[in-house]
């Protein structure tokens, strides 16, 4: 159900006992812009003055106000810098925002603090100044080890950087280090993938995410699709990619804990678990993201807009809509079953029970105990399966 925002005013919430509470962080600046990327970012010359001084103020005014509207907030579990590009904010930067955190929400004594970092904006004394900060996670882009599959993603670094900096990352005191890939560009070769994928598990990680390429609306990347200058991802190569990373991660011993996510024993990330299991999160940063108390959130998108309305006191609220209980539903069978642990079968209605039954049939879905989880061949077809369980 949606409600309109009135007088800039977010209603009053309350975080929900036992449910895992996170806090994420936006950071809006990239040196340049990837011709896939549809994320809220932006680059030096269109910042129209904003910069990350003025953003950082701004950020410690939301977290306190923040901290202040949400009753009952309990200290933060996990937290997430995002983004957009946070290593461009130096370990000094970063240790800031971490700060910001401490003082508005708190920090639980085991947290996990994890940055997105790009490689190319990395070095061994970002990754010890981040250590002594207090991150717990380095999460990097890496996307290929390909030249022509960076290329074609206008990935600005070099093949091998990503994996010199989780090998930093590492000899800086991270035990849990991720690597980000995508799969399905266009003059991508099943070996290329392979190549990289073994790249990855040689550099000692113990956590991989591997996307299939997405053509969003509005990017360079679908510019030139519609121009006929590349094909689109033909979704049969996308399978055989997911299922090729899938064997060899499998084979080095990770597992897959959620459709887009490996980790060794131990190096699964706790704040992505509490957005797929039900968890809340405060979104800070322009055009974040945040829900509580069965209503979801999100701020004004650019950063100008984002400080002006935080100079004056105000949290940077576009809009917010409460979720009915319909709504709830579908998302939590919608990201539930993305998840290793699986489904609750209490989760679905009696006429749910009974698709669920003709998807363990057609070997879509398997049982573990009372929970339904995706087979292999499901994970393949994880949207259809949750159209079909909803009716």
């Amino acid at each position: 159900m949606h409600s309109q925002l009135r007088d800039g005013v977010l209603p009053d919430l309350s975080a929900q006992a036992g449910r895992p509470f996170g806090v994420y962080i936006h950071v809006p600046f990239c040196a340049t812009r990837c011709g896939y990327c549809d994320f809220n970012t932006y680059t030096p010359g269109e910042l129209g003055g904003a910069n990350p001084d003025g953003w950082l103020a701004a950020l410690r005014t939301e977290l306190r106000l923040g901290a202040a509207h949400l009753r009952t907030a309990p200290a933060a579990d996990t937290v997430f810098v995002g983004g957009g590009t946070p290593s461009l904010l130096g370990a000094s930067g970063l240790s800031a925002v971490l700060d910001a955190v401490r003082e508005s929400f708190g920090l639980a004594p085991d947290a996990e603090v994890t940055t997105e970092a790009n490689p190319e904006s990395t070095s061994p004394e970002f990754f010890a100044g981040l250590r002594a900060a207090g991150y717990t996670r380095v999460s990097l882009g890496m996307q290929s080890t390909a030249v022509h599959v960076l290329a074609a993603l206008d990935r600005v670094h070099s093949p091998g950087r990503a994996l010199d900096a989780a090998r930093e990352a590492a000899a800086a005191g991270f035990d849990h280090v991720s690597l980000d890939l995508i799969y399905g560009t266009p003059g991508e070769s099943d070996d290329d993938l392979a190549r990289s994928v073994e790249a990855a598990i040689g550099a000692g990680i113990d956590h991989l995410s591997a996307y299939a390429l997405v053509v969003e609306d509005g990017t360079a990347l679908a510019r030139r699709v519609r121009r006929g200058e590349i094909p689109a991802p033909d979704d049969d190569v996308l399978a055989r990619r997911y299922e090729l990373l899938d064997d060899r991660l499998r084979e080095a011993g990770f597992h897959w804990y959620e459709v887009s996510n490996w980790a060794r024993p131990g190096g699964e990330c706790r704040h992505n678990i509490g957005y797929w299991d039900g968890g809340e999160w405060w979104g800070a940063g322009p055009g974040a993201h945040s829900y509580a108390d069965a209503t979801r959130w999100w701020n004004v998108k650019h950063p100008n807009a984002y400080a002006t309305q935080l100079a004056a006191g105000v949290l940077p609220v576009a809009d917010f809509e409460t979720l009915d209980h319909a709504t709830a539903h579908v998302e939590e069978v919608l990201l539930r079953i993305r998840l290793s642990s699986g489904l609750p079968t209490t989760a679905l209605s009696t006429d749910e029970q009974t698709r669920a039954e003709t998807a363990i049939s057609d070997g879509l879905l398997s049982r573990d105990g009372e929970r339904l989880v995706l087979t292999d061949r499901g994970r393949l077809l994880a949207d259809a399966v949750v159209r079909d369980l909803l009716g």
